[in-house]
């Protein structure tokens, strides 16, 4: 595991429940947070009720050791600070390993989904990328709410055996070959989630959510059918339920985020007063110029885009969204 999150929280908590026998290594860059986990076996920022369960020496700030120690990589960590989180790491330490993206973002220097950047700057073939998908929220697996997770890899084999790690009596795993589909589809969703939010803090009432996550699940697949033209139902939990779950839930730090905008906050003192990162920011900004190439009809993202990036006043930007929306 490389990110000390409550995601990342979250899926130690899922691999040690589960039974079967695995060594589990965890990355983190905060030494204090480390140390307090191996005294007092909870992470101190994050999901603090959550026990951690891992050996004190499977614990360390040193990423090279526990990517070498492991044969599947989870990477967990904002995507605005991926590189840098890798910094050091050669495409010789990843060669022959699985690694896996619990990212839903786009890092924003090379404007390129997890996949893509693993697959472009660190050469790892398609067959040996996998991604985790919703719907599922850290705080609610804290509490073992019954989860959904869908594990996508281009070899179904090793998205399965990914899969049965992550299987307990309260997460239910689903497994998909659509990479690519699946993480554009949770990229989207976090700008969705900012929209539903500055709706809510202007002041629009449930009617009017419904109607605009409606649209925003055609607008994702317009859009990931342009990127990725293969067969996949929208409908999956994989695409409309993760977007549900993140517009909708008090847990979504995205909605919580375009809340606050909604409500007059600046962006800056948004983001400084959530202390933690809302991945819709970046990915609002990265799918406009990614779209410069496709064309696609999104009126939503554009509309967000031009409050975050264009200083445009968000009751007056989503008044002109909602006479586009049916």
């Amino acid at each position: 595991m490389i990110g000390g999150g409550s995601w990342a929280t979250a899926i130690v908590k899922m691999l040690s429940d589960n039974s079967s026998e695995k060594d589990i290594y965890w990355w983190m860059r905060n030494e204090v947070a480390i140390e307090h986990i191996k005294k007092f076996k909870h992470n101190p920022h994050y999901l603090s009720s959550v026990e951690i369960k891992l050996p004190e020496d499977n614990i360390s700030s040193d990423i090279a050791c526990i990517i070498k120690s492991a044969d599947f990589v989870i990477l967990n960590v904002p995507a605005a600070f991926l590189k840098a989180s890798l910094n050091g790491i050669t495409a010789e330490d990843l060669k022959g390993k699985k690694i896996v993206s619990a990212i839903k973002g786009i890092v924003p220097e090379d404007n390129l989904i997890i996949g893509e950047f693993l697959h472009e700057i660190y050469s790892v073939p398609y067959d040996d990328i996998l991604v985790v998908s919703g719907p599922c929220h850290a705080e609610e697996v804290a509490f073992e709410k019954l989860s959904y997770l869908t594990i996508a890899c281009t070899n179904i084999q090793v998205a399965s055996t990914f899969a049965a790690f992550l299987n307990t009596r309260y997460i239910k795993t689903n497994v998909s070959d659509d990479i690519f589909g699946t993480e554009y589809a949770a990229v989207l969703k976090n700008i969705y989630a900012v929209a539903s939010g500055i709706c809510h803090g202007i002041g629009y009432g449930d009617n009017f959510q419904a109607v605009l996550i409606s649209n925003a699940i055609r607008e994702i697949k317009r859009f990931v059918d342009a990127v990725h033209p293969i067969n996949r139902d929208i409908k999956e939990s994989a695409y409309l339920g993760d977007l549900l779950v993140t517009a909708y839930s008090q847990f979504s730090r995205n909605r919580t985020f375009g809340n606050m905008v909604g409500k007059g906050y600046t962006v800056k003192s948004a983001q400084l007063e959530m202390n933690m990162v809302a991945e819709g920011y970046y990915a609002v900004k990265c799918m406009h110029i990614k779209n410069q190439a496709y064309e696609v009809d999104m009126p939503i993202s554009k509309a967000v885009h031009n409050i975050l990036y264009g200083n445009r006043s968000p009751r007056i930007e989503m008044k002109l969204l909602a006479e586009k929306l049916n």
